[in-house]
């Protein structure tokens, strides 16, 4: 490797575009077989569900790109042999090939096969928005009467996320809503945020845009401050100001102090007692045990994990299910060394068939998948383990 790089380092311009063309080529064609590897797998396992959190968990991807991932990969190995053919030839790259799979996953096999060979002389060399308009463009021209399906089928698509950002922002998206209220809704918030602007707002257009949207979001009239109710985790210490100790949102990972401490100045903040550890930071263990779980032990075991417990997923705990990792049929407790949160999706992985979960006396949940592949997930502590020689010290009434 050290040679290859040394080599790179005494091209000239036009050799270093040839080597990064060819470089390009060669990992379209991995991705091709990456591609036949997981319909190979999807194939095997009958199609079941399981499959796309597999592949998140062996390649290190979020659910949803593994999932496309999955469904590109079926579409490639049965209706679109022609496109992943491109991909054999370093003609066509994997993001490239998943745009035509969406483009052509409404139509029929026998239309899929055609929309594929119209295409195969009109990609390579595309960047991804040109496939994108090139296989739209090519399903439509093979289904005409399907164009009225297609657009059903995006409209029933429609879907609300939610992106965590850098540090202290995140994005909210509205994807394949329906054009005319999405239109509709923008002229709203683009109407209200130039009236507020002429009257003397120091914020941008864009920032007014982006207020009015969340404000009308929480049930306001757009441009004021609305309740929102999050979960924050940050020291006593960093609370009174007395270190800057970075703190945690629920769903969103670490914050900066400053921004912390704004958050939790706020008019209808809530603050609420966490005992944890003083060498460990983790929340010390509570159990009860019945069946159903207390408020209390629930509100435990949510405080504790802070997100799902499954490996790579970020879902707040407020929004889980509290599960017993040892089934209550077969011996488990509702204690909380015995509870967990999953998300709704991840409870019900759990009960395939293949899929074996572990929770360990230290808290640790490893996953097993139907491979054999082991993944541990751990709630992370709430401060810093503090040596042995600081716990004498008496911390500031709270």
């Amino acid at each position: 490797m050290e040679l290859v790089n040394a080599s790179v380092v005494s091209l000239d311009d036009k050799d270093s575009v040839a080597v990064a063309r060819a470089a390009s080529a060669g990992i379209a064609r991995l991705e091709a077989v990456r591609f036949r590897a997981l319909a190979q797998l999807s194939r095997h396992r009958g199609g079941v569900r399981s499959v796309v959190q597999e592949v998140a968990f062996e390649l290190s991807l979020v659910d949803n790109h593994a999932g496309a991932m999955v469904a590109a990969a079926e579409a490639l190995t049965t209706r679109l042999p022609r496109t992943l053919g491109l991909m054999d030839q370093g003609k066509l790259c994997g993001f490239g090939a998943m745009k035509v799979a969406t483009a052509t996953a409404w139509l029929s096999d026998e239309n899929a096969r055609a929309a594929d060979a119209l295409l195969e002389d009109r990609l390579a060399g595309r960047n991804a928005d040109q496939v994108r308009k090139a296989a739209n463009h090519a399903a439509i021209s093979v289904d005409r009467e399907g164009a009225d399906k297609r657009a059903a089928h995006h409209r029933e698509g429609r879907r609300l996320s939610l992106r965590q950002g850098e540090t202290g922002v995140a994005s909210i998206e509205v994807e394949d809503g329906p054009v005319e209220k999405v239109t509709a809704a923008y002229r709203r918030i683009d109407r209200e945020a130039r009236a507020l602007r002429k009257g003397g707002e120091t914020r941008t257009l864009d920032q007014l845009r982006a207020d009015v949207a969340l404000d009308l979001l929480l049930g306001g009239q757009g441009g004021a401050s609305e309740r929102a109710e999050v979960f924050l985790y940050l020291d006593l210490f960093t609370y009174l100001g007395l270190n800057d100790d970075p703190a945690e949102l629920t769903g969103h990972g670490r914050i900066p102090a400053g921004l912390a401490r704004e958050i939790a100045a706020g008019p209808d903040t809530v603050l609420r007692r966490i005992v944890t550890d003083p060498l460990s930071g983790q929340v010390l263990d509570v159990g009860r045990d019945r069946y159903r779980p207390s408020a209390g032990l629930g509100e435990f075991v949510r405080v504790r994990d802070r997100e799902c417990r499954r490996p790579g997923c970020g879902r707040p705990a407020q929004a889980c299910d509290l599960d017993h990792v040892v089934p209550w049929q077969f011996g488990g407790h509702t204690a909380a060394g015995e509870l967990v949160d999953l998300c709704r999706r991840d409870h019900r992985l759990k009960d395939e068939p293949g899929w074996v979960y572990r929770l360990g006396s230290d808290g640790t949940l490893t996953v097993t998948t139907p491979t054999g592949h082991s993944f541990d997930s751990t709630p992370p502590p709430l401060h810093e383990p503090r040596p042995e020689d600081l716990l004498g010290e008496e911390p500031p009434p709270f």
